[in-house]
């Protein structure tokens, strides 16, 4: 069975952290337990840490470490060669940036108009789409 590749944005780290039950949690599951392959910068684990020790989110800090570490051990580290400009928000773009480096199928999101809806063999798609698209290809 061939690997599938994602690039997870942060929001959708930190719904997964808000809401046991839904998609983002069942995405970043699946990344954990080793059936999809994360990929991730050390931009993106650093963005991913300043932002799930918001206190807004009121995350226990206990809980973000161990979360943190998770990610870090099931995730792929990789080195983008060249930076982009094409996601709306300029600060979007280090996710596209991973992909590419990755070469992941897909980037997953919760605000898909930040982004284009493909970029190069990327698709941007929401968690739920995600789960939709892959879960064929995760029963073989």
């Amino acid at each position: 069975m061939k690997t599938i590749r994602i690039v997870l944005d942060t929001n959708v780290v930190v719904s997964a952290h808000l809401n046991q039950d839904g998609y983002e949690r069942h995405v970043l599951d699946l990344g954990l337990a080793g059936r999809i392959e994360i990929a991730a910068t050390e931009e993106i684990l650093a963005e991913y840490e300043g932002v799930l020790r918001r206190s807004k989110f009121a995350i226990a800090d206990k809980q973000v470490s161990k979360s943190l570490r998770l990610i870090r051990v099931a995730a792929r580290l990789v080195h983008p060669r060249r930076a982009l400009a094409v996601a709306l928000d300029p600060d979007d773009d280090c996710f596209l940036e991973c992909a590419e480096a990755a070469r992941a199928e897909y980037l997953v999101t919760g605000n898909r108009r930040h982004f284009p809806k493909k970029w190069r063999q990327i698709k941007v798609v929401n968690a739920r789409e995600l789960i939709e698209c892959i879960t064929p290809e995760l029963q073989r």
